[in-house]
């Protein structure tokens, strides 16, 4: 049976989810304490900002299910009222739906992201290095793979920008065509500066100024994209290099006016000037985009782009849903078929054990042969034994596969005798 048990963004906010990290974390050993748990024979554990999940390959349920949860409680310091509500659990083919979800980012905060996917191949990781996975665990999470590859190769719910920042990256792609050879101008250096600073440069853009109140904080930004770094003050200036300038700051005022781009439009020479306002209060008036060869973008403007593109993958989010499904059943069909295997390794091993024992019983009149005809007839035997095995064996898989397999597989046990 597989299990798995957790919290994530949906169902625990961010102080417990925190706690449940931490105590994780702060684990010495953490995989040879869930594999001591009783039942439990392999574990894995996904943890992030916005998840911490278990999955487990386990004999028996409700025990080892509630061992489970009592260590996640346990570890993140939980109450009882905090675990019960927090904490969710599947068993079987909704445990597998729910990971090849989260590894397709179709479970992520944001839709489509690409991050999640690397995070749970390190968790996989993590696991394998400490011989905590097996056959069960490490070919879902192979399938978990497979499915997230085609996911993203057979839809397009991760094409579209669905963050204000990655879209007014691409909106500026769209406008200059390609960033490279472009200059351009960040206002602002926190946390949104920062995010757009880092889409320019995997979009292409090699020459970044960053200008900010601080001097020592556009120094540190700008050392990461090995760009310029300038205070406030030099602003006009950089104006007049700019091709395309991206202002986020918390200033209460306008840092760009419309009377400033009218000062240094005669020396820009009538170049196109993109200019792309995310802050909130706005950091560039309005009134510049009335001014020839400027065009000015709001949040708002962008909002709209990523509420439509945001819609584009919920659309694309149904034919992700479809591949999953599609995953999880050749998963749990493989995972019936496994349960058929000791019964299979059973039955022919006693067909081993009846051949040798015959043979064994007529060597004295084989002796007669030349050991070239021996080894033939030993051939020929095995051939036929095989040959009478292949029917029942490949019914065996595939009534496992289609109807589930306890009743077939003790119906083969009776009948062949196997368990005597």
């Amino acid at each position: 049976m597989i299990v798995l048990l957790g919290v994530n963004h949906k169902t625990a906010p961010l102080a417990v989810r925190e706690k449940i990290f931490s105590g994780c974390e702060e684990e010495k050993d953490l995989f040879s304490r869930l594999l001591s748990l009783k039942g439990v024979q392999e574990v894995l554990h996904i943890s992030t900002c916005n998840r911490i999940e278990i999955i487990a390959s386990i004999e028996g349920k409700e025990e080892t299910v509630r061992s489970l949860f009592d260590f996640l409680a346990q570890n993140g310091n939980l109450t009882q009222e905090e675990a019960e509500k927090c904490l969710y659990n599947y068993c079987d083919k909704e445990a597998v739906r729910h990971i090849f979800r989260v590894a397709s980012s179709l479970d992520s905060l944001v839709m489509g992201e690409t991050q999640i996917l690397g995070q749970v191949k390190d968790a996989y990781r993590r696991a394998l290095e400490r011989n905590a996975t097996g056959t069960v665990l490490n070919r879902l999470m192979h399938r978990a793979f497979r499915t997230a590859k085609r996911v993203r190769s057979e839809t397009a719910i991760a094409v579209n920008p669905v963050s204000v920042s990655f879209a007014a990256v691409e909106l500026a792609k769209k406008i200059f065509g390609t960033l490279t050879g472009r200059k351009i101008l960040l206002i602002g250096a926190g946390e949104m500066a920062e995010l757009t600073g880092t889409h320019l440069i995997s979009s292409g853009a090699e020459d970044i100024i960053v200008a900010n109140r601080s001097p020592s904080h556009a120094a540190q930004l700008a050392e990461k994209f090995h760009g310029e770094a300038v205070s406030l003050d030099a602003l006009g200036e950089k104006l007049i290099e700019a091709d395309i300038v991206i202002s986020s700051t918390d200033a209460p005022d306008y840092i760009v006016t419309a009377d400033l781009i009218r000062k240094i439009h005669h020396q820009r020479k009538n170049r196109l000037l993109f200019l792309i306002d995310i802050a909130v209060p706005r950091d560039i008036d309005p009134a510049a985009d009335s001014i020839d060869n400027v065009y000015l973008y709001n949040i708002d403007n962008l909002q709209d782009i990523v509420d439509e593109n945001m819609n584009i993958r919920k659309k694309e989010a149904l034919k992700a849903e479809a591949i999953v499904e599609e995953e999880i059943m050749r998963y749990t069909n493989w995972l019936k078929e496994l349960e058929a295997v000791p019964t299979i390794v059973s039955l022919r091993s006693k067909a081993e054990e009846i051949t040798q024992a015959e043979m064994k019983k007529a060597s004295n009149w084989m002796q007669k042969f030349d050991q070239e005809e021996q080894e033939k007839i030993k051939v020929l035997v095995n051939s036929i034994v095989n040959k009478i095995l292949h029917t029942p064996v490949s019914v065996l898989k595939e009534e496992c596969s289609e109807v589930g397999s306890t009743d077939i597989v003790a119906t083969v046990r009776q009948i062949f005798r196997l368990d005597e």
